[in-house]
């Protein structure tokens, strides 16, 4: 059988593997990127219980400026963004860094560590305990709604479904008109196109699950 004969001087090296370099972002990347600088900074002003105009004396940023940058209706400066970072007590790379996990097939979010979810509503707050809605197409969250915090005037509808489960306390949703007076244990599952409104009209806050599903072509 033949062989295959050795060269001299052994066994050459193999060449190492090329790193693999992430891809760069693209343009819509930066636009997801940008789009969600205002609603962290005002999560994070909620979660610190400030209002514009408490932000703005301890950023030394005008409150209307920070109500657009909030509504997505202004870009900050780095000027701006340094300020509000420093008072909001973290690093400008939390306002522009991309979600680690966005392409990830699994999200595990320890107890300590889940990220404030902005909202317009007051009364209202949510700690993400899902994946980047990127790679995911649910988005859940554990909510407090403290008492007399409502969804507004205005009757809500939308694409995708919702999903509430409440943890403790009670808290009514009104659906097409009718009350439904949900407590502890309670579930309520429902397309968005169906009209609706939320309040917690007892003394005491209420805790639950917040599940949003979106439809997958509109992910």
């Amino acid at each position: 059988m033949a062989t295959r004969a050795k060269k001299e001087g052994g066994t050459k090296p193999r060449a190492k593997a090329p790193e693999k370099v992430p891809a760069p972002a693209t343009s819509e990347d930066v636009d997801v990127i940008v789009s969600k600088v205002g609603e962290k900074i005002a999560a994070l002003r909620r979660q610190k219980r400030l209002s514009l105009q408490g932000l703005a004396d301890v950023s030394d940023v005008a409150p209307a400026t920070i109500h657009k940058i909030e509504r997505s209706g202004m870009v900050p400066t780095i000027t701006t963004l340094l300020k509000l970072a420093t008072a909001l007590g973290v690093t400008v790379g939390y306002f522009v860094e991309e979600d680690e996990n966005a392409s990830a097939p699994f999200q595990f979010t320890p107890a300590d560590h889940r990220q404030p979810v902005y909202t317009p509503h007051k009364g209202l707050s949510l700690g993400n305990i899902s994946g980047s809605y990127r790679q995911f197409v649910t988005a859940a969250a554990v909510a407090t709604m403290a008492p007399g915090a409502s969804s507004g005037d205005r009757i809500l509808h939308h694409t995708g479904e919702e999903l509430i489960f409440v943890l403790s306390g009670e808290v009514v949703f009104r659906m097409d008109e009718e009350d439904y007076v949900l407590k502890a244990g309670d579930s309520l599952h429902f397309q968005g196109g169906v009209p609706h409104h939320w309040e917690n009209r007892s003394k005491e806050p209420a805790q639950l699950i917040w599940y949003v599903f979106r439809n997958r072509e509109n992910a």
